[in-house]
């Protein structure tokens, strides 16, 4: 176990720094619920190999899959969410075809599935797969296809998912509005939200006003990506001016949280707003480490947002460039602050809480595939270990 405090001084849990700690199979085979995950950042890397050679594309830094792996690692762990972006330019320039994009969306289905995740809402910017002829609509169509293969190849190996897309528009372009229109278009065929995401700073969402305002219009469900790279200001406006219903990362709503005192956080208005209104927080620990929103996994805000029952959800964000997984991120965390299965099953029904499928498709998953399951993981605890979860 790391030794230590949670993020901002926070006070550790009752059963922090003991050495009983959850099995790693545990908590893979717990249930889980993944809300904040990017189709491009989360290729297998042999797969960016092979596609690389089937599109004649030449400049990958690496052709071993190990190598390339550690290449992605190393680039995206640079302290800057800029340079962690560069490293999309590879992923993104080998799915330019359909069945490029077919083939990665079932990968990650399958992937997904095997990592013990019930339910996903990957995301992908359709604009930018367009540059080897495909149309906006048979970039989606593709991907669609490919989720729907994956999820069947997932459910005969017996490993049951469920996956909803989000369309992403870029904020430093202006195809925001024609997306936020195919995400509406495309709602009742596996599409399920909006989001906007790309460089923060000096790329506000309000300049995406129009493709929030329309979407609001219709009805429909959007996540912005704030409060990583930027401070409070990104959040306050992806709130109060856009109307995100979550917020993606959000990690940066700690700096509206006095530690003065560590037993007596103050929350300020804005903390407090988040906080009351149970707006979502798409939290990615190993990602935000590596972009610089959090200085490490111990001292990342989760641990204190947690404590302060924030709408806390824990996700991957990018499983290549972060080497990560569901799982990992779990384990990680379990690690830091001394997480039960009690926190993980908190943490899991939050995040299906917060999905965007309608009221009772996400109570069925709560009750028929979360639930039991982690009930069923808590009855094969040793007496020790079920004495803290």
């Amino acid at each position: 176990m790391l030794v230590g405090v949670g993020a901002g001084g926070s006070p550790p849990p009752a059963n922090y720094g003991t050495d009983v700690t959850l099995p790693a199979a545990l908590v893979r085979r717990a249930p889980k619920v993944l809300l904040h995950d990017h189709l491009d950042g989360g290729l297998r890397p042999q797969t960016v190999i092979e596609l690389a050679a089937q599109a004649g594309y030449r400049n990958l830094p690496a052709t071993d899959a190990t190598e390339l792996a550690r290449w992605f690692a190393e680039s995206a762990y640079s302290g800057s969410l800029e340079r962690y972006l560069e490293t999309f330019q590879h992923t993104v320039g080998v799915t330019q075809s359909a069945d490029a994009l077919a083939r990665v969306a079932r990968e990650c289905a399958e992937d997904l599935a095997e990592d013990g995740v019930v339910y996903a809402e990957v995301r992908f910017a359709p604009e930018l797969h367009v540059e080897g002829g495909l149309t906006l609509a048979e970039v989606i169509d593709a991907v669609l296809a490919g989720f729907q293969q994956g999820t069947a190849n997932a459910a005969s190996n017996g490993h049951w998912i469920r996956i909803g897309v989000l369309l992403t528009a870029m904020r430093t372009a202006t195809h925001s509005k024609q997306i936020a229109e195919l995400a509406v278009e495309y709602r009742d065929k596996g599409v399920v939200g909006f989001d906007i995401a790309g460089a923060e700073a000096g790329f506000p969402p309000t300049r995406h006003l129009d493709a929030f305002e329309y979407l609001r219009r219709e009805n429909a469900h959007f996540t912005i990506h704030a409060g990583e790279a930027f401070g409070l200001p990104s959040i306050w406006e992806a709130i109060q001016w856009c109307g995100a219903d979550r917020l993606g990362h959000g990690v940066r709503i700690i700096d509206d949280i006095d530690m003065t005192d560590p037993n007596s956080p103050q929350l300020g208005k804005l903390a407090a707003y988040v906080r009351d209104r149970r707006i979502p927080l798409e939290l990615c620990p190993s990602s935000n480490v590596q972009t610089g929103a959090a200085p490490s996994i111990a001292e990342h805000p989760i641990g204190l947002l947690r404590s302060l029952n924030f709408r806390v959800t824990l996700n991957t964000d990018n499983r290549l460039m972060s080497g990560t997984s569901m799982t990992r991120e779990m384990e990680l965390c379990c690690e830091a602050f001394g997480w039960t299965l009690d926190d993980l099953q908190w943490l899991t029904v939050n995040a299906m809480k917060s999905a965007f499928l309608p009221f009772d498709e996400r109570l069925d998953i709560i009750n028929n595939r979360i639930k039991p399951a982690y009930a069923e993981l808590k009855a094969e605890l040793k007496p020790e270990q079920a004495a803290i979860s």
